[in-house]
């Protein structure tokens, strides 16, 4: 998700936000996968997704598609909750 705006700080703020949030959605999957005691290879058989996708997505070194975070939901037998919060 990139976007174009004026402001040198807004753009480094929006980067900013968007790199925590790939890293908490990847760490939130990686914690799932391991709580179903599932190896990434394991992962990828069960869900389509390669598995050097499954571990550059892991490691943060890859946007995953929505298709891709709902195919390793399902794998998983989980379901995938995307919400969008008012800041405070």
């Amino acid at each position: 998700m990139e976007f174009i705006v004026k402001s040198d700080n807004y753009t480094l703020v929006v980067e900013h936000l968007q790199n925590d949030m790939k890293q908490q959605v990847a760490a939130a999957y990686r914690q799932c996968r391991l709580a179903k005691n599932l190896t990434q290879s394991e992962l990828a058989d069960k869900s389509g997704v390669a598995r050097p996708n499954i571990s550059r997505f892991e490691s943060g070194n890859y946007n995953p598609s929505l298709d891709m975070l709902v195919r390793l939901a399902v794998a998983m037998d989980m379901n995938l909750e995307v919400k969008l919060k008012a800041e405070k």
